[in-house]
């Protein structure tokens, strides 16, 4: 690790030791309890000798895009094991732990807030490696991050740097999976430059026994567009940050997320998104799907700041319980300190339409089936417009397997 990253690790390391592990004493965590991940004596992934370095995990096999991706880096419990050479224009990709100091200097931990985020500090002092993209042209096609959790009482916290320069083009996807019970805890910084168009996917496809807790940190400068995807269908207990500063006039953001949920599952979806320039938009969707005692968080904060006139800014978040044991806490937030503003925000919780499914089940389907088929037509509002058409159909695949009474248990994943 750099210079960059050594730097503030010691100081990231005392802070964690004087913020603690977050209590649902503060209001930010009230929902979720990570006594679980706070109890447990992690092995960390510094010990953890990677025996697979050089080959690809027989175990990537379900998860890797090969070909279909530009570029693709696969981690394992937090270790670089295998990348793909290639030569693309106006990129480039590598592992943070080969980077240069002035790769990273400019970038490392200058959005991601560790003095006041516990886990992100965390991260900062104990990351070994992760991902470095820096894209000054428009890249075709779209470069694939895989980290793997493989063994039972490891803890590993990839730390990866998007650099999108001015007016390039960049589109990255993140998938998060493995075996066992382990803990992931990951932050992605993305920084997107003036005109600069990304799109960014988060896949969580944790094991059903793993922890799981990420920040992507997003920077928008002038006229920037910037679409992020987030998308939960494993771990037992996940937390979710995603914060987007639109700090350039002419900004656009789009921020969609996707959690689908069974058994006992838990996760917290925390979003902010902080208009500081005027003439911006983000428009903001989120469902989730529960079923038997999952629960579901969305806490979703939207602030407009004085000087930030002519923004357009729409929130929603939809959700629907197959059960009645599931539980969704929904909570969509607008501070805004400007009259010239067009803003609204919107929540519902519900569950299959009775009138329906008796239609349905009219048309011989029977009850499983036409359950089914109304579950996936409320999630495809979102799968419907990723535009990465081999991650488009990875969801829905996952998607059919994580219909009801399909749910697998701990340990028995479908891949």
């Amino acid at each position: 690790m750099r210079a960059a990253a050594l730097s503030i690790r010691e100081e990231a390391a005392e802070r964690f030791r004087e913020l603690g592990y977050p209590t649902t004493r503060l209001e930010e965590w009230k929902y979720t309890n990570v006594a679980p991940i706070a109890k447990t004596v992690w092995v960390p992934a510094s010990v953890w000798v990677p025996a697979s370095a050089g080959t690809t995990p027989a175990e990537a096999g379900a998860y890797t895009y090969g070909p279909r991706a530009v570029a693709e880096l696969i981690f394992v419990n937090g270790h670089i094991v295998n990348k793909r050479e290639f030569r693309v224009p106006g990129l480039r990709v590598i592992p943070i732990s080969e980077a240069s100091e002035a790769d990273l200097e400019p970038y490392y931990g200058r959005l991601a807030d560790w003095q006041h985020h516990a886990f992100v500090a965390l991260n900062m002092a104990e990351s070994r490696d992760g991902a470095l993209l820096i894209a000054d042209g428009a890249v075709e096609g779209f470069v694939h991050l895989l980290f793997l959790g493989q063994s039972d009482g490891v803890w590993s916290h990839p730390h990866n740097l998007i650099v999108a320069g001015r007016a390039s083009q960049l589109t990255v996807v993140e998938t998060y999976a493995g075996t066992g019970r382990y803990f992931t805890n990951a932050v992605t910084e993305v920084f997107a430059g003036d005109g600069a168009v990304v799109e960014h996917y988060k896949v969580e496809r944790e094991s059903l026994e793993a922890f799981h807790v990420g920040t992507v940190q997003i920077r928008q400068e002038r006229s920037s567009s910037v679409i992020s995807r987030n998308v939960s269908f494993g771990g037992l207990l996940v937390r979710n940050d995603v914060n987007a500063v639109l700090d350039g006039p002419g900004a656009n953001l789009s921020l969609d997320g996707l959690f689908v949920l069974g058994g006992s599952q838990h996760v917290d979806n925390h979003t902010f998104i902080d208009h500081v320039s005027p003439q911006a938009e983000s428009h903001e969707l989120y469902k989730g799907i529960l079923d038997d005692n999952a629960r579901g968080i969305f806490d979703g904060r939207v602030i407009v700041r004085p000087n930030a006139q002519k923004t357009v800014s729409r929130q929603e978040n939809r959700n629907l319980l197959l059960s009645e044991t599931a539980i969704v806490d929904s909570k969509p937030t607008l501070e805004i300190h400007n009259d010239d503003v067009k803003c609204n925000h919107g929540s519902t919780i519900g569950q299959l339409d009775e009138e329906t499914m008796f239609y349905l089940r009219s048309r011989c389907l029977g009850e499983e089936e036409a359950k089914n088929l109304l579950v996936y037509a409320f999630a495809s509002e979102v799968v419907d417009r990723m535009n990465i058409e081999p991650v488009r159909e990875q969801i829905r695949r996952e998607l059919f397997q994580r219909m009801p009474g399909r749910l697998p248990e701990p340990g028995k994943e479908s891949r």
